[in-house]
């Protein structure tokens, strides 16, 4: 088994952020967030230290700054609050976002002078502090979505390129150039000199939602993946990238996370990650699952799923018994659809080896790919 621990913290988790030196976690638990003095540690024990309470809604995502320690929040509410620690309180500051939809996730830039945060308003806001005026604002990318933005990734290397993803189907990169905020010489890239909230890439490889966007850890390379059980890579990433999709016989996935150049992990519905790896030519595969407990699909009749399943739903007409989802079968860490996948690493680490996921069943669970990552550099992968 890769995965060393599992923690049981609530009924549904909707999202989860370590602390720089991971000796902390904050987990979305309905409209509050709760912070645990945690470890990655198979054996240790998780306490709740703080509880976070000011939004009215779902918390829909968190993030917490590496090196400002501030935590930032959003919510259904479509408010937004930046949380700094004093004197062991979390005192909170109101983000002006201006959205009339539910806010879906965020996440800070690398140099955590601005966040991004992903709305049902079709729209992106880019909040930077306003020092003159004591407060966090917002500028915001209208009118180039066609539906709710499921989610936004900063550029590990450059603070103005930001990537969204939407149920438009579309996977989409942005300048987040801001005036007065960015340094000139950042409006200048690979695309040439950009101003705020120019549309560079538009990526329609999906014929579903699409979810999860990441960058690589070079920032060469770009991964997202499709409702219609697909997942994208994009390398090169620039005026004429190069994709690639793998389209996959199982559930589809929500989230993603780099291990490194050449490899990947994803998590969704099957309720088990799954790892990707690249070979030398630059060509993606699936390897494996890493839920040791999940049965392959191919070792599974079709007729025998039909069964069970008909037998299942037969049973809870007849009787009113709810059925038994089949993801919770014995052996099995998730038992609901993995919607999160964090690094445990420090930032800008090259190579992942531990990783964390969350997801519906209210469940953190800690994953070490050291044997599997050192088996794969053998094989050049």
């Amino acid at each position: 088994m890769v995965a060393v621990a599992s923690h049981q913290l609530a009924q549904c988790i909707s999202g989860h952020a370590w602390n720089v030196d991971l000796t902390m976690i904050a987990v979305c638990t309905n409209n509050e967030v709760h912070i645990y003095n945690a470890s990655p540690a198979p054996s240790a024990v998780w306490q709740r230290l703080h509880v976070l309470q000011k939004h009215d809604q779902l918390v829909s995502g968190v993030d917490w700054a590496p090196v400002s320690n501030y935590i930032v929040t959003v919510s259904h509410d479509r408010n937004s609050y930046v949380w700094k620690l004093e004197e062991n309180v979390w005192q909170p500051t109101l983000v002006i976002l201006r959205i009339n939809r539910a806010a879906i996730s965020v996440k800070w830039s690398p140099r955590e002078n601005k966040f991004a945060v992903a709305s049902g308003a079709k729209s992106v806001c880019v909040c930077y502090y306003e020092e003159d005026n004591n407060w966090w604002v917002s500028k915001i990318i209208r009118k180039k979505h066609g539906s709710t933005v499921t989610g936004v990734a900063w550029h590990p290397n450059n603070v103005v390129l930001l990537a969204t993803t939407s149920t438009d189907c579309k996977c989409r990169i942005f300048s987040a150039y801001i005036k007065g905020v960015d340094s000139r010489s950042a409006a200048t890239t690979t695309f040439g000199e950009i101003r705020f909230g120019e549309q560079l890439v538009q990526l329609d490889l999906a014929l579903g939602w699409a979810f999860g966007v990441k960058w690589s850890p070079s920032g060469r390379s770009l991964a997202y993946v499709g409702h219609d059980s697909t997942i994208h890579f994009i390398d090169d990433v620039g005026p004429s990238p190069i994709a690639q999709t793998l389209a996959l016989r199982d559930l589809p996935l929500r989230d993603v996370l780099f291990l490194s150049e050449k490899r990947l992990v994803a998590g969704g519905f099957d309720c088990n990650p799954m790892l990707f790896a690249s070979d030398d030519t630059g060509t993606w595969n699936f390897v494996r699952f890493l839920d040791e407990g999940k049965t392959p699909a191919s070792d599974v009749k079709a007729s025998t799923q039909f069964s069970e399943a008909f037998g299942k739903f037969y049973g809870q007409a007849k009787r009113g018994v709810a059925a038994e989802s089949p993801s919770s079968a014995p052996g099995t860490y998730h038992n609901n659809c993995i919607t999160l996948l964090n690094p445990l690493a420090p930032p800008g680490e090259q190579e992942i080896r531990k990783f964390s996921t969350s997801g519906m069943d209210g469940k953190v669970v800690i994953w070490d790919m050291s044997t599997i990552s050192d088996a794969l550099a053998r094989l050049g992968m």
